[in-house]
């Protein structure tokens, strides 16, 4: 993790972006943590980000789970067949 100073990174936003793709970025404001910079390799790099934090998406996720707990759902093998 880097931490870089919001005048840096304005001075030049495109490097640090691609510095974020492979590590993330701890933009500082006087020498505190003031937000992060993300930055993606792919677009597929993207589309996971977005799912990762969509409330609905992860919603769904633990209800799926919770089916899974109380024995509501269908084994892999059953699938497959």
């Amino acid at each position: 993790m880097k931490k870089i100073a919001l005048s840096d990174v304005k001075d030049d936003l495109s490097k640090y972006l691609r510095l974020a793709a492979k590590e993330e970025v701890v933009i500082t404001r006087h020498g505190k943590p003031a937000g992060i910079l993300i930055g993606f390799e792919s677009e597929e790099d993207w589309f996971d980000f977005r799912l990762e934090n969509d409330p609905r998406f992860q919603e769904r996720i633990a209800k799926a789970r919770d089916h899974l707990r109380a024995g509501r759902g269908i084994r892999l093998e059953a699938v497959k067949k």
